[in-house]
């Protein structure tokens, strides 16, 4: 590429990033000032302003109950996640790949993707108790589905022509998967693994508040049962901004290994 179109390219890219960076922060002052007004407009008591969420929230994390209650958040939700991408991405390849997986796991995880999962709370809470095992598969039960449904996508969706290719120089089924299928199909698994990690969030919250309220699921519980609701919104909206964080960074590993072209 010449360098004047390779400098007008990464012009274009970097006005683009300008352009949804500042629409974000639109949206987000946009949000806080509309929380902010509702809170001193006093439309409920039980919905503090933006400013005494934050002040709560200052409180929590110098007293050091905020930090002690993520420590016991993140550790189900960290070992969910990391067992719902290797055996998600790992189940989706095989269903891609062989006909016979899928026709046997796809109902599976069409009806999960589709069922109200937070119903079957109670099932695993039965089955192996309220400690952190029963956590950690709520935590894979909300996320595995979507992961696995993207990456079964993004193997069926590789270009048959770039397999032929690959078949009539030789390559081996090893090489065509490694080289071709994978590479091709690496920006939609990334779409699933961000779709699957905001879904384990959700299900590492739904674990806190109906299995046992440990963690943020305590101070959330806690708090709203003593009507300090200062201190409830406060964990609502750590918990949110870590989600939001978490999904961001998975986009820029994502935007660093696929060059923007591609990931269309």
């Amino acid at each position: 590429m010449p360098p004047f179109f390779r400098l007008n390219l990464n012009k274009r890219i970097r006005m683009s990033a300008f352009k949804s960076f500042f629409l974000k922060l639109v949206s987000f002052l946009a949000v806080i000032l509309a929380w902010e007004y509702a809170g001193r407009a006093g439309i409920s008591a039980a919905l503090p302003s933006f400013t005494e969420t934050m002040s709560a929230m200052l409180s929590l994390t110098l007293d050091g109950s905020l930090g002690t209650a993520f420590a016991k958040t993140l550790y189900p939700l960290a070992i969910g996640l990391l067992a719902s991408i290797f055996i998600g991405v790992s189940l989706g390849m095989a269903m891609g790949l062989k006909d016979s997986a899928e026709w046997l796991f796809s109902p599976i995880f069409i009806v999960a993707q589709a069922a109200p999962l937070a119903a079957l709370i109670p099932v695993l809470t039965f089955a192996y108790g309220i400690g952190v095992t029963a956590k950690i598969f709520t935590v894979c039960i909300m996320a595995m589905p979507v992961i696995v449904l993207n990456t079964l996508g993004a193997v069926r969706n590789t270009p048959g022509s770039l397999i032929e290719m690959a078949r009539s120089f030789q390559g081996t089924r090893m090489q065509v998967i490694g080289k071709v299928i994978l590479p091709s199909a690496s920006p939609l698994i990334f779409v699933g693994l961000r779709l699957g990690c905001a879904s384990g969030f959700i299900g590492i919250i739904l674990a806190e508040l109906l299995i046992t309220p440990t963690g943020i699921g305590d101070i959330i519980s806690y708090s709203q049962s003593v009507a300090d609701y200062d201190k409830m919104y406060a964990a609502i909206f750590a918990i949110i901004v870590s989600s939001v964080l978490f999904i961001e960074l998975l986009e820029k590993i994502e935007q660093v290994m696929f060059k923007p072209e591609k990931r269309n």
